[in-house]
């Protein structure tokens, strides 16, 4: 089997992680025996159109038993390149964006496969609607790299961080400047648990791992998450966490003793945060779950999803 992957996930200097995730899933995808190709565009609009031209070009001249696509909009570039069968992974705010959001409801209808990272992507969240379940759809996560993340002793990393060994941090690990993730409550926590706040958006994904075992704990303080995979981060980690209840959140915290799933209430988060803010080095039980959302865990269903595709592809023909 021959897959063509197609992603405008791509870093820069603002957003060195973006798009971690998808190479992380090609990554063990090819583990465990598939050939992958990537094709790869910047984000933007002005992006899409040359895309679809190259991309085009590309799939005249070679071979590919399928085309995997992540995000929505990118799919369109696929579509017009004539890419089939195509499936198409969403991610989340190609879902809830106001503009984006109708145009992937729209591609969700012409694709071969329909992939989410969470069910939540089915339904409405914070009164935003959710794609169509058309008849082939699935569930396929981009999960951590299990062999990143992982405890860290709390006092190395912030040795190596520059952080004050004996301070009081959460860890909100998102870009402030997406209104969506709302760093405005997790100033607000930290402010009323007398804590100080470690914001992400621009941190290389190899030190991501280091951020999450320094702190306290962990916030995701979204109104949405497509899959949210920073909460799985935090759990591969052992390191508390508490989220709202978006994305895999309310899948992945259930029963951990020590995270917390919960809409955000400024007065219950700071109650829940006191014994993880006093703690010399906070712990939960976190691996265990994590596991069953890793990478290589979800590569493994992303592989069965592409052979029930070229079954009934082959069907169909």
């Amino acid at each position: 089997m021959r897959a063509l992957v197609v992603t405008n996930f791509t870093p820069d200097a603002v957003a060195p992680q973006r798009g971690r995730w998808v190479l992380d899933q090609v990554e063990e995808i090819r583990r465990l025996g598939v050939e992958v190709d990537v094709f790869t565009f910047p984000p933007g609009s002005r992006h899409y159109l040359p895309a679809a031209l190259r991309l085009r070009r590309l799939l005249r001249r070679e071979r590919f038993d399928l085309v995997h696509v992540h995000y929505g909009l990118t799919a369109w570039s696929a579509l017009l390149a004539g890419a089939r069968p195509l499936a198409v992974t969403f991610h989340g705010t190609d879902v809830r964006h106001p503009i984006v959001g109708p145009l992937s409801r729209r591609l969700a209808w012409r694709a071969d496969l329909v992939a989410v990272v969470s069910r939540a992507l089915f339904a409405p969240e914070d009164d935003r609607p959710g794609l169509p379940h058309v008849p082939a759809s699935a569930v396929l996560p981009c999960g951590p790299d299990l062999r990143r993340f992982r405890p860290l002793p709390r006092a190395e990393a912030r040795r190596e961080l520059g952080l004050d060994p004996s301070g009081r941090y959460l860890f909100f690990p998102a870009n402030p400047k997406r209104r969506e993730k709302r760093v405005d409550r997790a100033a607000a926590l930290a402010a009323k648990s007398g804590a100080e706040l470690l914001t992400g958006g621009s941190i290389d994904p190899e030190a991501m791992p280091l951020w999450i075992n320094a702190a306290n704990a962990v916030v995701v303080t979204s109104d949405y998450e497509g899959f949210g995979l920073t909460c799985v981060e935090a759990l591969a980690c052992d390191v508390p966490i508490l989220s709202t209840p978006v994305g895999v959140a309310p899948f992945a915290l259930t029963g951990i003793a020590g995270a917390l799933c919960a809409p955000f209430e400024v007065m219950t988060w700071s109650e829940a945060l006191q014994t993880h803010l006093s703690a010399a080095d906070p712990r939960v039980e976190g691996a265990t779950r994590a596991a069953s959302l890793s990478a290589a865990r979800m590569a493994e269903r992303t592989i069965v999803a592409y052979r029930e595709l070229l079954d009934r592809d082959r069907t169909a023909t």
